[in-house]
């Protein structure tokens, strides 16, 4: 231990009070640092869930869109050409060729999963009771790879739609509105006046409320033979990648490969987004402006520690260390604050933040707050804690260090 160490020790140890006081307020603003963060986290990660539970990361689909060309066109600049009530025509729906995009697809290798699926509007009648709803023709096993959708089955299994070629199964608000139950038997009749029964085999709650009062499933191969659809034909091709937030570059990289309009989820949800970015900012401000606080305790107590010790700076002085040594000895003294108190603030943190993702809190589909547990966070509010530490403790030993040893000591 170096001489200048030895006087640290002495001096943090003169007041146990004061370091206990500074050690606390650090522990506290990266406690708060932690906490806010991981609570943060555990929003976004559950809002991420609910919205990725029906919703791809990027979706590719036949973008259907007008003919813009005239019908009529002008010969002479002095002709008059009215068309009433034009209408265009469209040619082809849907994808007719899945299986060979899938194909192509394998070899990105940040796709985690691929799935078809076949969305059409029908009509869902039981009894008298008759609503609008989308049947969903679905790859029961890759569905479930993408969505996790074997996850949100309350009754029944999503399997049995394989086992089953009239099984459907049904989303609780949905069921619930035309009041059937497990085993219960309904009618799907298409646009086109095809209709089947269908036995209700399950239902399925996502957290969407709007999406589980409209949405049925069945196997896709029962759609397309109730739409009327070669073996290769669907509506959609839901992509999963590795990282969501990855998802507009990874569709630029897919468009060359098909016709077919390939759409990150960013497209349509900025909102989503721009909700998860306002939500991190938010607690990455709240949790610094704790941390700056904490910074003006420890540089209040630093300062009066300067002033309690300006006779012994000076005897310092006068024993020949120099500026540089007063600032070491003051800044390790801060620095050994920020060290301490960022060690007890990550544990402290960790406690509080286990202690509510434990803690019963019954929301909708939460049984508890979320909590994420990243170790950049934790990582970076230690990191943080240093600085401000050191910064707050840089100044009164700056000021100490200039203080004329015979001027104080005659004073």
């Amino acid at each position: 231990m170096t001489t200048n160490q030895k006087i640290v020790q002495v001096f943090l140890t003169a007041r146990i009070k004061q370091l206990v006081a500074a050690v606390l307020s650090v522990m506290f603003g990266i406690s708060m640092y932690v906490f806010m963060n991981s609570f943060m986290d555990g929003v976004n990660t559950f809002q991420s869930d609910i919205t990725f539970s029906a919703m791809s990361h990027i979706k590719i689909y036949n973008e259907l869109k007008g003919d813009p060309r005239a019908i009529i066109t002008r010969n002479k600049a002095d002709e008059l050409v009215l068309v009433s009530n034009a209408k265009n025509i469209r040619y082809t729906e849907g994808i007719k060729n899945i299986d060979e995009i899938k194909k192509g697809l394998k070899d990105i290798n940040e796709i985690t999963g691929i799935a078809a699926q076949l969305n059409q509007n029908v009509f869902i009648r039981n009894g008298v009771s008759k609503i609008n709803a989308n049947l969903s023709g679905i790859e029961t096993q890759e569905e479930n790879n993408v969505f996790g959708t074997a996850e949100n089955i309350v009754q029944g299994n999503l399997y049995d739609l394989d086992k089953r070629n009239n099984g459907i199964i049904l989303g609780t608000g949905l069921a619930e509105i035309i009041g059937v139950s497990l085993n219960d038997n309904i009618t799907i009749q298409t646009s086109d006046g095809v209709s089947k029964v269908f036995k209700v085999v399950g239902t399925i709650e996502t957290g969407a409320a709007s999406l589980d009062r409209s949405r049925a499933l069945v196997n896709i191969d029962v759609a397309r033979q109730l739409l009327n659809k070669n073996k290769s034909y669907a509506t959609d091709l839901m992509i999963d990648v590795d990282e969501y937030k990855n998802a507009t570059d990874i569709a630029k990289s897919i468009q060359p490969l098909t016709q077919y309009k390939v759409e990150p989820w960013q497209e349509g949800n900025a909102q989503m987004d721009s909700g998860e970015l306002l939500r991190n900012i938010i607690a990455i401000a709240t949790s610094l402006t704790i941390l700056i606080v904490a910074g003006f305790g420890i540089y209040n107590i630093m300062t009066m520690t300067v002033n309690e010790k300006i006779k012994e700076i000076a005897i310092l002085n006068a024993m020949g260390f120099n500026s540089k040594d007063i600032i070491e000895i003051f800044l390790l003294q801060s620095i050994f604050i920020g060290f301490l108190g960022g060690i007890a603030g990550l544990v402290f943190g960790n406690i509080i933040s286990r202690i509510i993702d434990n803690t019963p809190f019954q929301l909708g589909l939460l049984d508890s707050l979320p909590m994420n547990y990243n170790p950049q966070d934790y990582a970076l509010a230690f990191l943080f804690g240093l600085v401000i530490t050191f910064i707050a403790g840089y100044l009164p030993a700056l000021r100490a260090s200039k203080l004329d040893p015979v001027d104080t000591l005659r004073g």
